[in-house]
């Protein structure tokens, strides 16, 4: 098992290392033969530095309840002063800080071993992870011809793979949720501002982005969200607080919730018949389990939210690119095409359509908490309109950053769910539970109320012992 990440979650291997059964620089020499046997077809872990590894175990980890773990962080919006990054873009190649973030901070106070960074796209903006400063795209270890997802793809393939157990990631607009549904994992996005972003930010695309985890099983997020959970000092706003924590409520099922079933887009599209299938079963699962299920879906403004969301997006991009930039032109030599149309976008707005879209935003917000107020307490849907893309689909060559977004065949017509609850800021999950005909996963979509989050990952832990993933193994974790 030593030689096997790939065998066991975080809260067993903790387990392992506080037995003595095997050494954290034990565990941490498997993370890294993992990385050399299996990364170059994956091209997933990046800017390694086991030095600091190595000097964190000798200097004595925190006594947290994954000491010893092997850990990864996404190469996007984490900063540690330990890892520089390149923040998938050639723009801002080795950067530097002079200090750790706060989620930082508190993933290291639960002992984890961090020893390098994940792959993430320029800007965080697509479902895929294809960066050119990583010299070519992340690949899917069920399927290499297919992408592990994106924006946080480099930790959904290090999980599915077996290089660890988990893996820090960032949700903007299902950044989480689509690795995790592409990958075989467990992705949960919780509610708006109930993780730290400071100090080096105040917020995420006005609200939207987030933090998160892609693990194996419930228990490991579960935990490390209550380890991580709560404002930084200086916060503008933070969410509900919790009744009693994300471990805690894992600890019993839920009470029996009304469920409602959209087995199309949210706007009433189809869906690839095998995910739609899959949504099915998982309802009757949910039915069989006690829940009360029926067929519905919200009747909120999704056109408005996707424009207001492309246009933040396009907004936050382009003040990251002008501020690197530093006054130099901007070329395809520093900034791939998606960022460059992003940018020419962003500077076609008016002056006014940044709050106006933030404005879209919270009315969006409000026609969602209404739709869940009259009815139902979870919302189940696909993850994907489809099983995962083939690499290169959403390359980022393309500069016409609407259609890349909002094309019939761009990102929203492939990944029409997700946005909608960092939109909304309610909590929202991805669940492994089905594999399509030709064994990629496909992951289930679970959302509840705004500050519901307790509610919402009991359900996933009963989903979870009712239809257990964990012996489902992509081909390269064996």
């Amino acid at each position: 098992m030593i030689g096997d990440l790939g065998a066991a979650d975080a809260t067993a291997l903790a387990a392992m290392v506080a037995r003595k059964e095997v050494s954290q620089d034990e565990l941490l020499d498997a993370a890294l033969a993992a990385v050399e046997a299996r990364n170059p077809a994956l091209n997933a872990v990046v800017l390694m530095n086991e030095p600091a590894a190595r000097r964190a175990i000798a200097d004595g980890l925190a006594t947290g309840p994954f000491r010893g773990v092997p850990f990864l962080i996404k190469d996007l919006g984490i900063e540690a002063r330990d890892f520089p990054s390149h923040n998938g873009s050639r723009l801002l190649m080795n950067t530097r800080y002079s200090g750790d973030s706060e989620i930082f901070a508190r993933i290291r106070a639960t002992g984890v071993v961090t020893f390098g960074r994940t792959t993430s796209p320029e800007g965080g903006i697509g479902a895929a992870t294809e960066a050119a400063v990583y010299g070519g795209p992340t690949r899917n270890p069920w399927n290499l011809g297919h992408t592990s997802g994106g924006s946080s793809g480099g930790a959904g393939a290090a999980v599915a793979a077996g290089i660890v157990a988990m893996a820090h990631g960032s949700d903007g607009g299902g950044s989480v949720r689509i690795p995790a549904a592409s990958c075989g994992l467990f992705g949960f996005k919780p509610t708006r501002a109930r993780l730290p972003d400071g100090p080096y930010a105040g917020e995420g695309w006005a609200g939207m982005a987030i933090d998160g985890f892609l693990t194996r099983s419930v228990r490991d997020t579960a935990v490390m969200l209550d380890a991580c959970a709560g404002p930084d000092l200086g916060a503008p706003y933070h969410a509900p607080p919790l009744a009693f924590g994300h471990a805690q409520a894992i600890s019993r099922p839920p009470r029996r919730l009304k469920v409602a079933v959209c087995d199309t887009t949210l706007t009433g599209g189809p869906i690839h018949p095998e995910v739609r299938e899959a949504v099915l079963a998982a309802g009757r699962l949910l039915e069989g389990l006690g829940h009360h299920v029926t067929p519905g879906r919200p009747g909120a403004d999704v056109p408005m939210m996707m424009r207001a969301w492309t246009d933040i997006v396009a907004v936050g991009t382009a003040l990251g690119i002008r501020t690197a930039l530093k006054g130099r032109p901007l070329t395809d030599a520093l900034v791939e095409g998606v960022g460059r149309g992003a940018v020419a976008h962003a500077e076609s707005l008016h002056p006014t359509r940044y709050l106006q879209a933030v404005g879209e935003i919270h009315a969006f917000g409000r026609q969602m908490a209404g739709y869940f107020a009259q009815g139902p307490d979870i919302l189940l849907s696909a993850t994907l309109a489809e099983p995962p893309a083939t690499v290169g689909r959403f390359a980022h060559q393309t500069e016409d950053y609407l259609a890349y977004r909002t094309g019939p065949e761009g990102i929203f017509a492939y990944s029409p769910f997700c946005a909608i609850f960092n939109a909304s800021g309610q909590p929202a999950a991805s669940v492994p539970l089905a594999m399509s005909s030709a064994g990629l996963p496909i992951g289930l979509h679970l959302a509840a109320p705004f500050g519901e989050d307790e509610t919402l990952i009991a359900l996933c832990a009963e989903l979870e012992q009712a239809a257990p993933w964990a012996s489902r193994r992509s081909p390269m974790a064996g």
